[in-house]
């Protein structure tokens, strides 16, 4: 249709052009029409909206009310106006948006919110901010009545302005310029070509020519979806089998009447796709890069500032902002576990840096400390962090999002807006709403989101003009079902060749959707299972998955379905950790200096002992505030306040000597500064759940002091004791060499760790180790608890061997809650025996038995993610007769006591 029209205007050279203006829908009609006259030489064509042709024919430098603007001004004057009604709801986000809405319907409709004003509370409301905004626009600028106006006393113009006007695609305009196209057809020759669309009644008596056409016959199908990102896919699979086919891009759409559930899917889709799908309604923002970084900053803005969230700042934007400075990998200064979540924490962090702590040696503290007080400067100056923080085209949208919402909601904002995909429409295959689509048919179309209430949607009055305030038929004289329905009718009749009326049967939750009412009358639908193979794939992730034996025969499938029926098999396989004898990596992991942690996992998870000592694989610590603290986070606490309890109580007379009153106020010193020092470098509950955590750390730390103190008279207390050439804590005294070797005798392994306390005797005959447990203490005595109980064993050992065999030792665990303690009788013996399950151990593994044990899959194991869902019933169950078998000599060690 464009092209016949174009060739009725005949082709000019650009010396004897002859003007015209064609006035069409939107920017894809534009955009459409401007390639085809291109491509017919022809040249004084004018191809615009009819909002700019009356622009132009109001001449100087008038201009129409852009949103942006408006936005601005109502932002602006919203503050100090007195909105009456709307008073209390005007600093509320969304406010900018709706009363922009409202006004530009009102604009359009034709209405005189002062005339109309005396008729309710609301609309003098709404009049007064009228008032406010006409009162801070630019001279140039002018409203759709003003501009009608206008243009209307330079008619005589629109010979040598507009020249021959034809309106193309258009099904309605609005109220307020259908004066202005009357008086036009007047003066020039207008022509209103509606095709096989309906004509608007109030052309009717009008000087406008109007032109009609048979509708077009296309073939018409009705197919439903299991849900809407197989719609996607679908339509993406008939685009592609289309393209195949050798249809050209520009003649394939795929529309329906509301976008936005669909756009995430046909965005990702669009990537695997390598397909050029160009959104005509233009993408979200925060979908690109720059969005990425504006809202990086925004959820600094509205939730504060934290690790995490300055973390994504600098990787999204930290060569535009103050980070720039800094020198490369400056971020390990920062804690990983560490929330820093206040500013009170970022202060401390930044006191305590040193020029060491910085990879090019420097001191850059002030750098940092001047930009994370300028990010903690919240909504104040969230103008001030964009201009700071961002540059480019992430500023330019950081500027947009000011305009359009309050800067306590700009995260909200910014999930709103919209930009230019950067694909040409003209050559590319489109995914459009159902208006764009109406205004500029493609001979092959696919509607898509066919289901009741959402294709006709719903009335919606208007959020600030409800309908018993002004008829929602006045301000809105097309509404959005009608408007619906007419798109669809249109859609049907403009299209050539080929219509696809899809819906979804379920929605993502797996409820039923019904069909839209639109779909009568147009057969029995074909039902597409969503894992059926298409008949052309849009991807070649899309054609391998149709594919099973082709599929099959990739290298990751096959590994990945040897792995999955190797799960399955009874005996142990390469998938369950059985490597060659003799592996270089296990040899060298086991030259290293092993904690009693580590020696619990070789003995009960060989499997997970390659993955956390060979592979050093590990949970990610998100950093984020918790409700509770974890159970081995508790422990620590404790564990710290002991330790500077102790070292207190030692410096000023000991442990030994110490009354109730000392104790209790050593440890409230020491709960202090490790609570101080914990907030900095580690998430914490919320803040009375915090102080109620640090009551009863207190509590049991004192409870753990007083139980033991004179067990050993003018004994010499440590705690946090090193040995085995680990590095020591603090500068406190210990009792012997730490450099010197601890080696398990049979077995050549070393080992190393931090003895919690150590009592130590005056003439030096005696010791006493404990070991503090902050759980629940267990029901029966234990001894070695199936290879799981191993540091009194230990410590007791490395005590003997460092302090020499003359010395008594006493191994104990200390449950400070209950004032609960259990002895380890015959230390010595326990030694030898977990000695010689060490050395079977150690054989096993050199075999290469890096396989599951007892607590694989098990409920703290954090690496249960590797294995098979549910593994501790299903795949432990299976492969345990086996595992029993290889790991004969060492399975009776886990079912001791």
């Amino acid at each position: 249709g464009i092209r016949r029209m174009i060739k009725r205007r005949g082709g000019k050279t650009m010396s004897g052009c002859v003007r015209s203006s064609l006035i069409v829908h939107d920017r894809l009609a534009t955009r459409t029409v401007r390639l085809a006259a291109a491509r017919e030489a022809h040249h004084g064509l004018q191809v615009m909206s009819f909002e700019q042709a009356a622009v132009r024919l109001a001449g100087g430098f008038t201009q129409a009310i852009d949103t942006e603007t408006l936005r601005a001004l109502i932002q602006s004057a919203l503050p100090t106006l007195d909105m009456g009604e709307l008073e209390r709801i005007k600093v509320l986000p969304g406010m900018v948006t709706a009363a922009a809405e409202s006004l530009q319907k009102v604009w359009h409709a034709g209405i005189d919110l002062a005339s109309h004003a005396p008729q309710h509370p609301r609309l003098q409301a709404m009049a007064r901010l009228e008032a406010a905004v006409l009162e801070q626009l630019p001279r140039a600028m002018r409203r759709p009545a003003d501009i009608v106006a206008t243009a209307t006393t330079r008619l005589r113009h629109a010979p040598s302005v507009l020249g021959a006007v034809e309106i193309s695609g258009l099904t309605e305009l609005e109220p307020c310029w259908r004066p202005l196209l009357k008086s036009l057809a007047a003066v020039v020759p207008v022509q209103w070509t509606a095709g096989p669309r309906a004509v608007p009644d109030w052309l009717e008596g009008s000087a406008v020519t109007i032109s009609t056409s048979a509708a077009e016959s296309p073939a018409v199908s009705v197919v439903s979806a299991a849900t809407a990102y197989h719609e996607a896919i679908e339509a993406l699979r008939w685009a592609r089998a289309l393209l195949a086919s050798g249809t050209p891009a520009s003649d394939i759409a795929i529309a329906s009447a509301t976008t936005a559930e669909y756009d995430d899917h046909f965005l990702a889709l669009r990537a695997d796709a390598n397909l050029d799908l160009h959104f005509v309604h233009g993408l979200r923002t925060i979908s690109t890069r720059a969005g990425q970084a504006a809202a990086a900053l925004a959820d600094i803005v509205v939730r504060g500032l934290s690790r995490a969230r300055l973390r994504r700042l600098v990787v999204l934007c930290g060569a535009a902002s103050p980070f720039k400075a800094l020198p490369e990998g400056w971020l390990r200064v920062l804690p990983a576990d560490a929330p820093l979540s206040d500013l009170t924490a970022w202060k401390r962090l930044i006191a305590k840096l040193k020029p060491e702590d910085w990879p090019d040696g420097a001191d850059h503290s002030d750098i940092l400390r001047t930009a994370v007080h300028l990010l903690a400067g919240g909504t104040a100056a969230t103008a001030e962090l964009g201009e700071a923080f961002l540059e480019g085209r992430a500023r330019a949208i950081w500027r947009k999002a000011l305009l359009a919402g309050p800067a306590a909601a700009i995260d909200a904002t910014l999930a709103s807006l919209k930009q230019d995909d950067g694909t040409e429409a003209c050559v590319s295959v489109a995914w459009m709403p159902a208006s764009a689509l109406a205004a500029s048919p493609r001979p092959f179309v696919r509607l898509i989101g066919l289901n009741s209430s959402r294709w006709p949607r719903g009335i919606a009055e208007d959020r600030l003009i409800p309908d018993h305030i002004i008829p929602t038929r006045d301000i809105d004289p097309l509404p959005v079902n009608l408007a619906d329905r007419r798109d669809f009718g249109t859609i049907l009749a403009t299209t050539a060749r080929e219509v696809v009326l899809s819906r979804a049967r379920h929605d993502s939750e797996g409820r039923l959707l019904g069909r839209s009412p639109l779909l009568a009358g147009y057969g029995q639908e074909a039902y597409l299972p969503r894992h059926a193979a298409p008949e052309h794939a849009f991807s070649e992730t899309d054609r391998l998955m149709a594919h099973p034996a082709e599929f099959a025969l990739e290298p990751q499938a096959v590994s990945a379905a040897r792995c999955w029926h190797d799960w399955h098999r009874p005996e142990i396989t390469a998938h369950d950790g059985l490597v060659r004898a003799d592996h270089p990596l296990l040899l060298e992991v086991l030259k290293h200096r092993h904690s009693a942690s580590s020696l619990r996992v070789l003995l009960r998870n060989p499997l997970g002992f390659v993955w956390k000592y060979v592979f050093h694989w590990k949970t990610p610590q998100a950093g984020s505030e918790t409700l509770t603290l974890e159970p081995p986070a508790f422990g620590d606490l404790i564990h710290r306040t002991l330790d500077l309890a102790l070292q207190a109580l030692e410096r000023s007379g000991g442990l030994s000597s110490a009354d109730a009153v000392a104790i209790k106020s050593a440890v409230q010193d020491g709960a202090e500064r490790v609570a101080a020092r914990w907030e900095n470098e580690t998430a914490i509950p919320p803040r009375i759940i915090w102080d109620k955590t640090v009551d009863e750390v207190r509590d049991n730390s004192v409870r753990a002091l007083l139980f033991r103190n004179t067990a050993l008279p003018g004994a010499r207390a440590y705690s946090e004791v090193p040995f085995g050439g680990i590095e020591p804590k603090s500068t406190a005294a210990v009792p012997w060499d730490i450099n010197q070797p601890v080696i398990i005798p049979g077995t050549d392994l070393h080992v190393s760790g931090y003895i919690d306390r150590l009592d130590v005797a005056a003439d030096g005959s005696r010791a006493l180790v404990i070991d503090y447990k902050t759980g629940r203490a267990p029901d029966k005595p234990i001894r070695l608890n199936g290879g799981s109980e191993l540091q009194r064993c230990l410590y007791a050992f490395a005590v003997q061997a460092l302090l020499g065999t003359h010395v008594e030792i006493r191994a104990s665990l200390l449950y400070p809650h209950e004032e609960l303690e259990l002895p380890l009788d015959d230390p010595a013996a326990a030694m030898t025996e977990i000695a010689r399950y060490l050395q079977v151990a150690r054989t096993s593994f050199e075999a290469g038995a890096a396989i599951p044990g007892p607590d694989t899959a098990g409920a703290y194991d954090d690496l249960t993610f590797a294995l098979p869902a549910n593994a501790s019933a299903t795949y432990w169950t299976r492969k345990h007769p086996a595992i029993l078998e290889r790991l004969a000599d060492l399975a009776p060690l886990w079912e001791t006591e």
